[in-house]
């Protein structure tokens, strides 16, 4: 048990709280948005009703006039070195000793506090200025039994071997700073559109996160995970999937609900550090470690130590084994009368083996663990230590970890009912004394209400032949593609892969003709020359388009690639920054375990899009019966950014904007990428103004080319679907992406700007849905624009796809601002259409097409940049460019003979 010492609390004694609000205080002056959100003009009626529950807890509010208190937390060093302290992980425990210092301070206050600078209390605390002093003790040692340190002194009296108590002294002040009335909740559920209710729904789920963390779980956002080995799943290379439960509250058309979802974060497998670093290199015995790449992956890392339970974080790896690394100690010099010391020169492995009688073994001729400062190495024997639990993996999962933890995590609808429900029951959170302060219970069911299954949209395949989709699928068997593309000239190229390249061709072609496509045979099959195996990516592509150069007659149609490895080969990126911008070569990529006729059936989708084929059409777009649409030009377009992997903060993020061609079709695209700075997600070159007065923006070019395919009309109408925000960023989307549209469109000479209707589709959210009287997932079709929706917003969600394996996450769809005119069922109508469009397969999408094939071309050309990262050799570095500080490698862009086609397919 801790025990605090200091002084008695410093209170400021200042007036009571005034009874102002967040909302008096002085905002940063802002320019006036010239868009703002549209509420719901209306419900949808289409579809064949279908009972429902939904992965939300029915809350209820007893007390809405309670008001919280927001409070600013600063701590500092004492009085007489007074300077911030980084509380990031230590935070917690200087207030809850706080409160449990002085808890009389607060009159029995009881107060919920975020782990870093605000607290909330229901209520005023006695004052609005308040100070304490608060004292943590930690055990620590003044010898080498805990740790060694290289130029540290170590005694071995039986006085001083024993454990001090080492005191922290930190300044804690609590400064009110507003009031956030539970009421705004109540009014946001109303439909009003409070300013504080934002405020209050943060502080109900910090409550939820204080729970979780006095019971020790690990918190990711509003996502929560306990140490128990039963939720863990070993995913290989020493990284586990850990099983937790997501908790917010959400406020919606049906009331305040709590939302709850199972919820996975990767952490490092617990246990002995060697058995860690053997399964994260995958070797079999130590002697194998690669050491300079363990000592980059153990950095900051904590670990328990086994001879003294104590927790360190590590620094570094020693330069020497365990039996070479030497540290000074002192010791008593015995033969002395004055008891003197002397300092004595020591391994470690001869510290702990002579002066502490602990056996070393498997560690002896391996580095030590550094625990210590960069000035005072302190070193521990590998053997000794122990990784800590949940201490979180944010490095990308390799594909076999992908693979792995989707087939071991995955859980059917019923079997996550039963988890949730379970995990409802096991957290009471009624018993919590602050939402009981606030009057809040919260039901234990799942809640029950209506939705609608909308009809499949019909299509056209080849021979006018038309195909009724089934549970969201159809197929090509015996039927010809609605458009079939002529391929003469192609060739064949095997980077080193195992496969018959001769029958695979020969199997293409009889597939491709059967479903209409002119197949000619290949003019060349060329395989990789076994000197330039072992050669870099770069260099083997630029060898084999050497080859491709010689023995082909002229430019191809089409090259078919063979690659040695199924995902993220390394030579996907040169391979196809080579063909798309150098040469203007469409390409596909494969590397087939087993071919099948359906294999090769996806194949030749993915190929005859790309050289301008269509593989189907939507009935209703065939005939030029969209409804709105089919009258009045419209463009369609979709949007997306792609970031780096986690911890990789210096590669850009890549832009993608696809837009529709040929108006009145809504299944022809074509994109525009751009990167821009890391990590930002808005987007910044749809208007780009050149100093000699032309754009250079992304919606230029798709304007120009919709223009030019669609006999010369300019779009009247354009529909956006954005992918990728969060709903902190729509008032940036609407007021910020929207206006540079309209530059961009102005620019091109025109007054009047057309009218814009502006989706956000989301995916990650953790709202579900379940059929309440089967146990299959809900059938594609299923939307919900009622009870779980938001009370005043312009939302949906909408389940498109048939979800054969896990539960279904629904697309939720948010419309921003619609200038057009959508009914709700016509606007529901024409998104459920837009996910069977996609060309690249014969299933609904879960999301729109426009805004996959924007997730897929910002994939693709993201390539360019990542694989010039990896290699040493490139054949043309990307230009730089400078944003703000910091410097972002400029794209290079698509061949013209490549940059209308869906390439991205």
């Amino acid at each position: 048990m801790e025990r605090s010492e200091g002084r008695e609390s410093c209170c400021t004694a200042v007036t009571e709280p005034s009874p102002v609000t967040m909302s008096n205080v002085e905002p940063e002056r802002v320019d006036q948005p010239k868009f703002t959100m549209m509420m719901r003009p209306e419900y949808g009626t289409s579809g064949q009703e279908i009972t429902l529950l939904a992965n939300h807890l029915k809350v209820s509010i007893r007390r809405p006039d309670e008001i919280f208190y927001l409070y600013n937390v600063s701590v500092s060093g004492t009085y007489d070195e007074k300077r911030t302290v980084n509380i990031k992980g230590i935070g917690r425990k200087i207030i809850n000793k706080l409160h449990e210092t002085y808890s009389s301070e607060f009159a029995g206050q009881k107060f919920v506090y975020d782990g870093e600078k605000s607290l909330y209390t229901v209520g005023p605390l006695p004052r609005n200025r308040l100070e304490f002093t608060v004292v943590i003790e930690e055990s620590s040692a003044k010898n080498a039994s805990e740790s060694l340190s290289d130029n540290g002194n170590t005694n071995h009296s039986s006085k001083r071997s024993k454990h001090s108590l080492h005191s922290k002294a930190f300044l804690v002040e609590i400064d009110y700073a507003a009031k956030i009335p539970l009421r705004s909740v109540s009014r946001a559920l109303s439909g009003a559109d409070p300013e504080n209710v934002q405020d209050a729904l943060r502080v109900l789920d910090t409550i939820l996160r204080q729970q979780a963390a006095n019971r020790g779980c690990l918190l990711v956002r509003q996502s929560f995970f306990h140490d128990d080995s039963r939720n863990f799943t070993d995913v290989g290379g020493g990284v586990m999937g850990c099983r937790g439960f997501h908790s917010s509250f959400r406020p919606t058309h049906g009331g305040l609900t709590l939302n709850m979802d199972v919820s996975t974060t990767m952490i490092l497998s617990p246990g002995p550090v060697i058995d860690f670093l053997l399964a994260n290199q995958n070797v079999k015995e130590p002697r194998y470690i690669d050491w300079t790449r363990a000592k980059r992956m153990l950095k900051k890392l904590r670990v328990k130590a086994k001879h003294n339970n104590r927790e360190f974080k590590i620094t570094g790896l020693s330069d020497k084994p365990c039996n070479q690394q030497l540290f000074f100690m002192k010791v008593k010099n015995g033969g002395s009368s004055d008891n003197g010391e002397e300092t004595i020169e020591i391994t470690v492995y001869e510290y702990f083996t002579k002066h502490r009688n602990i056996e070393l073994s498997s560690s002896v001729y391996m580095p030590c663990l550094d625990v210590g400062k960069p000035n005072r190495p302190n070193y521990l024997p590998l053997e000794l230590c122990y990784l800590v639990s949940l201490q979180r993996y944010t490095k990308a999962l390799s594909l076999i970890q992908r693979t792995s933890l989707v087939e071991k995590s995955r859980q059917k609808p019923r079997e996550r009912i039963k988890v949730l429900a379970d995990a409802v029951r096991d957290y009471s959170y009624d018993d919590d004394p602050l939402l009981a302060a606030c009057g809040i219970s919260i039901e234990k069911q799942l809640i029950q209400f209506n939705g609608r299954v909308l009809e499949a949209p019909k299509l056209k395949v080849g021979n006018g032949e038309e195909v009724s989709p089934c549970n969201g699928r159809w197929n090509f068997k015996n039927k010809h593609l609605f458009t079939p593309a002529r391929i003469e000239r192609w060739a064949v190229v095997n980077f080193s892969a195992r496969c018959d390249t001769s029958q695979l061709s020969r199997e293409l072609i009889s597939c491709g003709r059967s479903k209409g496509i002119h197949f000619e045979r290949p003019h060349t099959l060329i395989e990789e020359d076994p000197q330039y195996r072992r050669a870099g990516a770069v260099v083997r592509v630029e060898q084999m388009f050497e080859e491709i150069v010689a023995r082909l007659p002229g430019h191809p149609d089409f090259l078919l690639c063979v690659l040695p490895e199924r995902k993220n080969s390394e030579l996907y990126g040169p391979w196809k920054k080579k063909s798309l911008t150098e040469l203007g070569i469409v390409t596909q990529c494969i590397s087939p375990l087993k071919i099948t006729d359906q294999y090769l059936t996806n194949v030749l989708l993915k190929i005859n899009a790309k050289l301008g084929g269509t593989n189907s059409l939507l009935a209703m777009e065939h005939t030029s019966h969209v409804p709105l649409i089919k009258d009045t030009p419209t463009m369609i377009l979709g949007m997306d950014v792609s970031h780096g992997s986690p911890g990789q903060s210096d590669i850009p993020s890549i832009a993608a904007v696809v837009g529709s061609l040929y108006w009145p079709l809504i299944s022809k695209y074509r994109a525009e990428v751009r990167s821009q700075s890391p990590k930002l997600e808005i987007i910044e070159s749809l208007y780009k103004p050149l100093p000699n007065g032309n754009d250079e923006g992304i919606m230029r070019e798709l304007l120009v080319d919709f223009y030019t395919t669609s006999n010369g009309r300019k779009p009247a109408q354009i529909i956006v679907f954005r992918d990728g925000v969060s709903e902190s960023q729509f008032n940036q989307v609407l007021n910020v992406e929207l206006d540079q549209m309209i530059k961009a469109y102005k620019h091109l000479g025109e007054d009047d700007k057309p009218k814009f209707t502006l989706i956000v589709a989301q995916k990650n959210h953790h709202t579900k849905l379940f059929q309440a009287n089967a146990a299959e997932n809900v059938p594609p079709g299923t939307v919900v624009d009622t009870n779980i929706v938001h009370p005043r917003n312009n939302d949906f969600f909408m389940c498109a796809h048939a979800g054969m394996m896990g539960t279904t996450r629904p697309a939720h769809y948010h419309v921003l601002l619609d200038e057009i005119g959508f009914s709700a069922d016509v606007l529901q109508k024409l998104i459920y259409s837009l996910s069977y469009v996609y060309q690249r397969s014969t299933s609904a999408t879960s999301i729109v097409a426009p805004v996959r094939y924007a997730h897929l071309a910002a994939q693709q050309c993201g390539q360019f940049v990542k694989f010039e990262d990896r290699s040493e050799t490139s054949s043309e570095p990307g230009s730089i460019k400078t944003i703000g500080c910091t410097p972002v490698t400029e794209l290079p862009r698509l061949h013209k003979r490549v940059s209308e086609s869906m390439f991205f397919c």
